[in-house]
This record gives C-alpha cells, structure tokens and sequence, in this order.
C-alpha cells in the first residue's frame, strides 16, 4: 500500500490520524471520457485502450464485468496486477503488460504524470495512442463501456437504460456509502467509533437490500443494471473476506435468503464467473494488509458454492 508524491513513490498505509480514525477514499484524478464520436479528445476504436486490473479489486472486477456482458473482450485489452501488494503496491509480472512493459502500477501513473500526487489504484484504462491514462475512476470505465464502444461491441445490453437513470443514481449512492465503501470504512477504521459507526452502516443497507428484494427481482425494478453488478463485486467478497478481515460480521451473505440468491443468480450469468477469482481475492487482503493481518496468513474457508441453484427463476 502506498502513493506517489511529486511523482516519487512512498510505501505509506491510510493516515487516519488527521480523521479522527475514520478511512475517507480519495478521488479519482483521471477523468476524462471516451465517446462513440470523439468530441472528447478520446474516440472509441478497437485495439486503442487497454485496461489495467486487479483481480482482487471490486471497484476494478466492475469494469472487467462491463467489459465481458458488452462483449468487447476482442476491443478493449487487460493485463492484471498480481494479488499481492506489498512495499511497491500493484506489480505485474514479467510479459503481463504487453503496452507499457511496466513491472510496477506508479509507472504506469508516472508515465501520464510525471509529478503526480495520489494513490495508485485500479482500474487503470490506458490510451496507447495519446500514451496517457484516460480514467481511473471505475464507475466512470463502467459507463463508457456500456455505450461508446456499441460500434464492436453488443449494443442490446444495456446496463444504464435512461428511463432508469435517476432510480440507478439513487441506488447507486446509497449501496456506495453503506456498502461498496462502508465494508472498507469499518475494516480500515482505527477507532471504536469509527468502526462502529461504520458497521452499523453496511448492516443497515445490506437489510435494505434484502428487503428492497422482496418486492422486486433487481435493484433498479425487473432488470439488471450496473446497480446490480457494482453490489455484487462487494457481495462476492464479502464471505471470504469482509465479514472476518473487515470485522463486518453480523451475519454473512450466505444467512440473507434473498441476497444469497440474489448473489448466485448473478455469479451464473454468462462470462461473469470467470470474472471472480477468489484465491486474488483472499490472497490479496490478507497478505497485503499487514496493518489488519500482519502474520499475512490466508485462511483456508469458507466453502461457497455460487453455482448452487439460486431459485429466483432467472438467468
């Protein structure tokens, strides 16, 4: 864990001293946009971007799901960092970027730019032709994957539908505080209080989530939208890691009836199950975070069958 600054890299954990021992996540720097047209400066076109991923991350496994129910597998390349990130944060193995043949992820921050301050996170999508990182915020990657690149890609699936956008927006703020972050604001908090508040957050969204699927099959109503796919990185996760790394642990995903269901049906869609890999996953979190696990052991459990029949009458 770590971060550029003035384009030099330091091995540096979250500072939660100056918070009061709260975990606040920084922004995205990068933020431009490809369009089907170009008017952005960025113009969709296969073999032109390549995207930079974790398998371990649920903010990058969104974009690697965008990627694959859009089918732009053969439009947009990927190289993976490895699971561990240790004193040099996200590396890549020998020949795993075959655009930058760089070996650490800051290379890659310092080559778009060279005094850059911040965290080096994934998702990272990469322009070959102007040599410069488009974006690195994952709802943003999301987004455009869904439209500009319908030229190549399957234009029927639509994961932001415009009648569904501000029932999307909402669902989407609410899941983020609780849930996407709050598992990381109650694993990375440093004072009771702070945990505390935080764990009581996630619990409170993940029971209105159960709820909210007892009325309707997804999200967002009687589709799937990029609401669901954001949730459900976080509820892939959240067995083997989150409710005992992160302390979140109320209850499992498994001991929600509706979510666990929820969570299997989306796991068999087509592409995604090889989209989740969860020896990255455990790998990561317990032997990165030596702050929260410093023995780095990666315990064996838990046993979960996402393939077992969900039952919700879908697919």
């Amino acid at each position: 864990m770590g971060l550029l600054i003035d384009g030099v890299w330091h091995d540096k954990w979250y500072d939660t001293t100056r918070t009061g021992g709260e975990f606040i996540r920084s922004d995205a720097q990068f933020r431009d946009v490809v369009t089907a047209d170009g008017a952005s400066g960025f113009a969709a076109a296969p073999g032109r971007y390549h995207l930079y991923v974790s398998y371990a991350c649920p903010w990058a496994h969104r974009t690697l799901i965008g990627r694959v129910l859009k089918r732009l597998e053969d439009v947009i390349s990927v190289s993976v960092v490895d699971p561990l990130m240790a004193e040099e944060g996200w590396t890549l193995s020998e020949g795993a970027d075959p655009v930058n043949d760089a070996h650490r992820l800051y290379e890659i921050y310092r080559r778009a730019a060279p005094a850059y301050t911040g965290r080096v996170t994934v998702p990272v999508l990469w322009d070959r032709v102007t040599g410069r990182i488009v974006n690195n915020e994952s709802a943003d990657i999301l987004r455009m994957f869904n439209t500009a690149f319908d030229r190549w890609g399957d234009a029927a699936v639509d994961l932001y539908p415009v009648a569904l956008r501000p029932t999307i927006d909402a669902v989407n703020a609410w899941v983020y505080d609780g849930i996407n972050n709050g598992v990381y604001r109650a694993g990375f908090a440093t004072t009771q209080d702070k945990y505390d508040a935080a764990y009581a957050a996630v619990f409170a969204a993940l029971d209105r989530v159960e709820a909210l699927l007892a009325v309707q099959p997804y999200l967002a109503g009687d589709r799937r939208t990029e609401a669901d796919w954001r949730l459900f990185t976080t509820l892939v996760r959240f067995d083997a890691v989150y409710h005992g790394h992160f302390k979140c642990n109320r209850q499992r995903i498994v001991d929600f009836p509706r979510l666990w269901d929820y969570v299997r049906e989306l796991y068999q869609v087509p592409g995604v199950a090889a989209t989740v890999h969860l020896d990255h996953i455990k790998r990561h979190y317990y032997a990165s975070h030596v702050t929260i696990n410093p023995t780095r052991i990666v315990p064996q459990g838990p046993d979960l069958d996402f393939n077992a029949p969900h039952g919700r009458g879908r697919s």
